[in-house]
């Protein structure tokens, strides 16, 4: 065999023997598996004042009350306080009253609080409403239960020039009290008790009228403390014969020897 034959041959054999060991190579590798990481971008926040508890009508507004939250920003509407805007929020809101309950983790918005100026008592009004303030006691004030946002009838007692008898009337029907002006009393054994001297109530223009009428001509004005399932019923009427001077028949109870008589009577001309 000649040598250029040889040589030939012999680059075929090992060219063979080198794809042998190349195919056998790629055949025992596994199957290259490729990972794909999601990668989740988090939107931006921004700090929002918000409430660290549940807030009632007439709370005052202090460090532990408010604190800053992040919020996310698409959520961000217009009424909300944000540090970026108002960055001394937290030091100027210090003393503010609640006008609106406030739930925990809510944003605080401006029209639900008052400042801590003089103001307070015209911020809690709504329109067209006024806050006539009465006198009263232990015994005229429910024994001291009546609270702030309550509601209330106020009783009228009067001593008729005529017949000589005690008669009353509920003037005022569900009006809501805005205010108690509290002192601290100290009773016979030297303990303390809280007892309110004052109610400012929630009027409509002509209750006030009544209500000023009322004072005048009553012996003593008590205030009764209605359900708080009642502050849905209406809270507008009034004895208003006070106010037209008009001779009425009103329903009024008359109390003799103790006992409560159900009658009719002309009702008083207002002067």
């Amino acid at each position: 065999m000649r040598p250029a034959r040889l040589l030939i041959l012999g680059v075929a054999v090992v060219a063979a023997g080198l794809a042998g060991v190349l195919a056998m190579s790629l055949a025992g590798r596994g199957s290259v598996v490729t990972q794909v990481q999601s990668v989740v971008e988090k939107e931006p926040t921004v700090n929002v004042l918000v409430s660290s508890a549940n807030l009632p009508v007439g709370a005052r507004l202090d460090d532990k009350a408010v604190h800053w939250m992040g919020w996310p920003q698409s959520a961000v509407v217009q009424g909300f306080i944000t540090e970026a805007d108002k960055p001394d929020a937290l030091k100027n809101m210090q003393g503010a009253v609640v006008r609106l309950p406030i739930f925990e983790g809510e944003p605080i918005r401006a029209e639900k609080v008052a400042d801590s100026s003089s103001r307070i008592m015209s911020s809690l009004l709504p329109s067209g409403k006024r806050a006539v303030a009465t006198e009263i006691s232990v015994s005229t004030g429910a024994g001291g239960f009546i609270l702030p946002n309550d509601r209330v009838d106020v009783i009228m007692v009067r001593k008729s020039k005529e017949t000589d008898k005690y008669l009353t009337e509920t003037v005022l029907n569900n009006v809501r009290v805005l205010a108690i002006d509290q002192q601290i009393q100290e009773k016979d054994d030297g303990s303390k008790a809280v007892v309110g001297t004052t109610a400012t109530l929630e009027l409509t223009p002509d209750q006030t009228k009544v209500l000023a009428v009322a004072q005048q001509i009553a012996d003593r004005l008590s205030l009764a403390l209605r359900s708080v399932a009642d502050a849905q019923e209406q809270d507008t009427s009034a004895a208003d014969y006070l106010l037209s001077g008009d001779n009425g028949s009103a329903i009024v109870q008359v109390i003799k020897s103790g006992s409560i008589v159900t009658d009719s009577i002309s009702a008083p001309k207002a002067e």
